[in-house]
């Protein structure tokens, strides 16, 4: 997987690639309601920490720096002017990004704000078991039987995905969000992924392939993005909360209520704008699908934000 994705030749890093956008939809690319649902976040962020002279956004797994652009691009100018964008990816920086934006291969240390992981969790390579062995899969995408499994796995299982068959073990994933959230000195670090919790995990698993918008089988030769669904409840740190997407994006002003039908006959323009709003907002908090996305709200420093419908991750 880590050969697969991030490799000289990775799907990931491959020069002159299309990035994310060219072979899967994220919430990022279906609207730009979710940047400023963001922007509203860094907002409340900007006024729990008393408006600080320089404002952190650190977006791990950027992509090409499209929700740091969106961002931007939502926020007053006075706001903007005090943001510190930071995009951390392990491509190269694209041609024509906003010279603003820092990038960045590790989240820089000591920051104040917000650092924001959008579907980055799901392509840290993980190890898959099935009976008590690790699972070895060829270029071709064979699959065999490996070793047993070491003692460090074998307990993050036994904790957190309980019951034998086959596994993806989160246990790298749950140490590359302490890591990137320890680079957080005072603020609210965030993960947003496809995700599942202990009491319904998967119970065949959901390594998956993708490749040009259709899901493909999860061959590791860098042809296409390898993923499987985060344990984001084992990511938790203290004072962290889960929520779906549908339930934080409604408590940042993101509703897919249609508007008003007497808007049509006062203002025709501005009515066909409201539904098409109302239509993205629909397709971002959709139980079915992106609004089903898990979110990991985490604080440094701050108290834990009264997110509506919010539970504890562990």
């Amino acid at each position: 997987m880590e050969a697969a994705l991030y490799g000289p030749d990775g799907f990931y890093v491959r020069p002159g690639g299309p990035g994310p956008a060219g072979h899967f939809r994220t919430s990022v690319h279906a609207s730009p309601l979710y940047a400023a649902a963001v922007a509203r976040l860094l907002r409340w962020v900007d006024a729990e920490l008393g408006h600080p002279a320089e404002l952190d956004l650190v977006d791990v797994g950027a992509g090409r720096g499209e929700l740091l652009a969106g961002v931007l691009a939502a926020l007053e100018p006075e706001t903007a002017a005090r943001v510190r964008p930071y995009a951390v990816e392990r491509a190269e920086r694209p041609a024509g990004l906003d010279p603003r934006i820092r990038w960045a291969a590790a989240p820089p240390e000591g920051t104040t704000g917000l650092l924001f992981a959008n579907e980055w969790l799901d392509n840290v390579p993980l190890e898959v078991a099935e009976d008590g062995h690790y699972v070895l899969v060829a270029p071709d995408g064979t699959e065999s039987a490996g070793g047993p499994l070491d003692a460090a796995d074998r307990a993050w299982l036994e904790r957190w995905w309980p019951g034998g068959g086959r596994a993806e073990i989160g246990r790298a994933r749950d140490e590359a969000w302490a890591a990137a959230a320890a680079t957080l000195e005072r603020g609210l670090a965030v993960a947003v992924d496809y995700a599942h919790t202990r009491g319904a995990r998967p119970p065949y698993g959901t390594l998956t392939g993708f490749r040009g918008g259709r899901e493909v089988p999860p061959v590791p030769d860098g042809s296409c993005d390898v993923t499987a669904h985060v344990a984001l409840d084992s990511c938790a740190g203290p004072g962290a909360v889960l929520l779906t997407q549908r339930e934080a994006l409604a408590a940042l002003g993101v509703s897919g209520a249609r508007p008003p039908l007497a808007l049509a006959s006062a203002d025709p323009v501005a009515y066909v704008r409201a539904l098409s709003s109302a239509g993205e907002a629909a397709e971002l908090t959709d139980r079915a699908g992106l609004g089903a996305f898990g979110w990991l709200v985490q604080p440094a420093g701050l108290a834990a934000p009264a997110w509506p419908g919010a539970r504890a991750a562990h």
